[in-house]
């Protein structure tokens, strides 16, 4: 490395300084030093953090001796593999962090002693004693090129910060914090385990695939709660889909009570009960005992970290607040060879561990001395003769397989480079003394070899392993939640395989227990939001005639459709019409035909005796044009109810108004004839012009011409054809709507098809009104009076009939039948009072049917104004 210059000269005195103060309190506190060409740091929590101003505490016997005893073992397979590294022999100097990043950093300043002392200028190079002999001085310390470790994210980063600044490469075997992929600020540190943020991944993943949206988060104080967390929620934010409803932090020193306030603050957003948690195994147990504590057992369901990951301290007499618990670990094994070598490390054969003697007393809970206390005199002395796994319970700590890999990765980093650097030399060359820590580092990122448990081992660009991770759910044990074990239920390697029917849950036995802020809508339903919170809305039904347009909006149907009864799309509104079977057209079609009859059998009996007295009376001409204008108003019924068609809709605009003014116009004919004969007859016998039958035909259809000219231009102006009216019947409720299938008229054009004939009609009754005084002698003249009166009435009730159902669901049905019946009734009218008698009296009573002589003198001089040829008085 060059020599520093300029201001980092100040700090890496400075530096050297602390190193050897370090260094003297490195074979204080002890470590482990195996000899070699070149030498591996190596860093591990032997110890726990210590109290009361005391750095270390009580001894930790997997996380620590286990991992140290690791890579001793790795070590040792390395020296006697002949194909790595030949002539070369690693050693190693390990150390003790005791789970401190401060004394961790003090420790680390032991590994660049070496370095600073070689960057002196000189002073001490030279120098002889009094006698002139040379002085004595301690061996040079070890040149560190690598280190390993260490465990904790923060005492990682601490070191990784001193390293650097000497080009020391550091593989981590535990530290997961995201931050130490920043290769800007770690740019020497690696790991063979996965950053949190791959871990962030998977269970960003598998919050997804358990159809969770709304999650808190639980972290402990420091770089690994706090990153692992901010990465899971920057991930989520990422992914989209999941809210975050509160981030918790617990303190690095809890006081009393902490954890029943981070319950209660949980329980502010209760439907969030999934609950990411990246703390230390004894804030995990501290939040369960709160759990039990506030009698919510069973209410979270918890997704922790690898630092919970198939732990059983956690959960330890809390397995029922504990079950459902689901957990990810790096996917990892079990090293056989670890195990034989570890099972049979004993105090003769494994004296290179300072730690291990009090490994054993800790590990057989007995003493090797004894001070002569009496705590000391109640616990057993050790014979030596122990063996582990014998005579103590044994597991391989889970880490183990990481510091084998660590230890390897430098191994194959310093073999690719010794055979670039010393081909064909066997053992070290000037070339690698000293070695290029930066040109290391190349080879470490480049390596790529099957590791202990035979799965790949290889860096990024950033020094992180990829993330392979075994995913695990805390179960209960025979049906009891009072024990219980973890099962594996997935793997995720860059994507996830989670066997969901393969996981259980506290109180939950049909399927996955939700943890959403809103339940999912129902169908024809749209979510409203709730400002600010994108994963918590309310269900608002899509009402009236409005669809589920998607998941946010509603729609309205086209106005040819209604929606489906489950409100997720439209559908054809159902077209109806007067049908001939309908209810409503029976009365108004069995009236039209009893009318049809009765009109055909008068026509008939006027046939048949029109040279009768009483048939020639009546006014022959004009009758059989009445009696046709009758026909028309009975046949138009049938027109009304016919489905509606090009043909049908010309017929009713047609005959409609048709029928009643051929009526209206004879009948008006008539009485005017007879109001002016007998207003002619009171000042004059000269009888009144056109009263003859050829007049009153010209005069009737000149009044129907009108009618028929109007309608004419209507069809030629605006050609009939049907239509759909989809309003009429657009009730409240769509399942009732229908399409109404009718012809192009509107209420008023129908009545404006009619207005005519209602206008003839009124004239009518006036003259009727004003020929009251005529004669009872004179035939027909209070029989019409009666019938225009009748007629008037009918019609008077017909238009609030017909207008006031004009909203009514039954629109089309009422008022056709209002309609048709109101036309049956007033030809009815007319038939009755003109014909039926007449008709009557010529079938039934012949006798009477013959001229009478006597008249009255009034009658004579009107009589007298008649032209010859038609009779003015009853036959009877």
């Amino acid at each position: 490395m060059a020599r520093p210059g300029g201001a980092r000269a100040p700090l890496l005195l400075a530096l050297g300084a602390l190193a050897a103060l370090a260094a003297g309190a490195a074979r204080a506190a002890g470590s482990v030093r195996l000899a070699g060409g070149l030498t591996l740091g190596g860093l591990f929590p032997v110890h726990a953090r210590g109290a009361a101003g005391r750095p270390c505490g009580p001894l930790k016997k997997e996380q620590g001796v286990h991992r140290l005893e690791a890579m001793l073992y790795a070590l040792d397979r390395v020296n006697a593999d002949p194909q790595l590294l030949p002539g070369v022999r690693l050693g190693a100097r390990l150390l003790d962090t005791c789970s401190r990043d401060t004394y961790a950093l003090e420790q680390a300043l032991g590994f660049v002693q070496a370095l600073i002392s070689g960057r002196g200028d000189g002073d001490d190079a030279a120098g002889t004693c009094p006698g002139g002999g040379a002085p004595l001085r301690p061996a040079p310390p070890e040149r560190v090129v690598a280190v390993v470790g260490a465990s904790a994210s923060s005492v990682s980063i601490m070191v990784a910060n001193v390293l650097r600044l000497f080009a020391i490469p550091q593989i981590s075997y535990a530290s997961t914090a995201p931050e130490l992929s920043d290769s800007t600020r770690y740019d020497f540190f690696s790991r063979v385990v996965p950053p949190d943020s791959y871990q962030a991944q998977a269970m960003v993943d598998i919050v997804r695939a358990l159809g969770w949206n709304y999650v808190s988060t639980l972290a402990s104080e420091g770089n690994y709660g706090e990153s692992g967390v901010e990465a899971f929620v920057q991930i989520s934010r990422e992914a989209g889909g999941v809210c975050i409803a509160q981030s918790i932090k617990i303190p690095r020193e809890p006081k009393p009570g902490e954890f029943s306030k981070v319950i209660g603050r949980l329980m502010e957003t209760p439907n969030a009960r999934g609950i990411i948690i990246f703390a230390n195994e004894d804030d995990i147990r501290r939040v369960l005992e709160a759990a039990r504590q506030a009698n919510l057992t069973g209410h979270f369901l918890w997704v922790g970290s690898d630092s919970w990951g198939t732990k059983t301290s956690p959960v330890l007499s809390l397995e029922d607040v504990a079950v459902g618990a689901i957990t990810i670990l790096p996917k990892r094994a079990s090293i056989d060879g670890f195990d034989q070598y570890f099972m049979t490390r004993s105090l003769e054969n494994n004296r290179r561990n300072v730690w291990f003697a009090e490994f054993w007393e800790e590990n057989f809970n007995c003493k090797l001395t004894s001070s002569g206390t009496e705590s000391d005199d109640a616990i057993r002395k050790c014979t030596g003769e122990e063996r582990i796994g014998r005579d103590s319970t044994y597991e391989q700590e889970g880490k183990v397989q990481f510091v084998i890999d660590a230890v390897y990765a430098i191994a194959h980093a310093l073999h690719g480079m010794h055979q670039a650097l010393c081909p064909g030399h066997t053992g070290l060359c000037p070339a690698m003394e000293p070695t290029d820590g930066r040109l290391l580092l190349q080879y470490i990122r480049a390596v790529r070899f099957n590791g202990s448990a035979g799965t790949p081992v290889m860096f990024n660009e950033n020094g992180d392993a990829p993330g392979r991770y075994d995913i695990f759910q805390y179960q209960a044990t025979n049906g009891s939640a009072g024990s219980g074990g973890y099962r594996p239920v997935g793997q995720w390697a860059e994507t996830l395989r989670l066997e969901v029917e393969a996981l259980q849950w506290s109180g939950e036995p049909l399927g996955v227990p939700p943890s959403q802020c809103s339940l999912p809508c129902g169908p024809g339903e749209r979510k409203k939001m709730v400002e600010g919170v994108a994963c918590c809305w309310h269900c608002e039904a899509c009402d009236g005639y409005r669809f589920q347009l998607d998941e946010f909006a509603c729609a309205a149907c086209p106005g040819h459709m209604r929606p489906t009864p489950n409100r997720t799309g439209c559908r054809a509104t159902p077209v109806v019409s007067l049908a001939w079977s309908s209810p409503w057209a029976a009365p108004p079609l069995l009236l039209a035909a009893l009318g049809i009859a009765a009109t055909l059998t008068v026509v008939a009996a006027f046939a048949r005796f029109r040279s009768t007295p009483l048939v020639r009376a009546a006014g022959r001409e004009l009758s059989y044009v009445l009696l046709a204008g009758i026909f028309l108003v009975y046949a138009s019924t049938f027109l009304m109810v016919a489905e509606p068609g090009a043909a049908v809709c010309a017929a009713r605009r047609l005959f409609l108004g048709l029928g009643t003014t051929l009526s209206y116009s004879a009948l008006l004919t008539k009485t005017n004839r007879i109001y002016r004969i007998f207003e002619r007859g009171k000042r004059s016998v000269a009888p009144p012009p056109f009263i003859s039958p050829a007049s009153q035909l010209a005069i009737t259809f000149g009044l129907t011409s009108v009618q028929v000219v109007g309608v004419m231009a209507w069809l030629g102006a605006q050609p009939p054809h049907s239509v759909i009216d989809y309003e009429e019947q657009r009730t409240v409720d769509p399942e009732q709507a229908r399409g109404v299938l009718k012809c192009d008229m509107s209420d008023l054009s129908l009545i404006g098809c009619l207005g005519y004939s209602l206008l003839l009609m009124v004239t009518c009754t006036v003259y009727a009104i004003k020929a009251r005084g005529v004669p009872e002698t004179f035939n027909e003249a209070k029989p019409i009076g009666f019938t225009m009166y009748t007629t008037c009435i009918i019609w008077l009730a017909f238009v609030p009939i017909f207008f006031g159902t004009a909203q009514s669901a039954e629109k089309i049905y009422i008022q056709t039948a209002t309609l048709t019946v109101s036309l049956s009734l007033s030809a009815s009218v007319s038939l009755g009072m003109l014909y039926v008698p007449k008709t009557y009296v010529v079938l039934f009573h012949p006798e009477q049917n013959v001229q009478k002589r006597k008249r009255s003198l009034k009658a004579t001089s009107v009589v007298a104004a008649v032209p010859k040829g038609e009779d003015t008085e009853d036959p009877r």
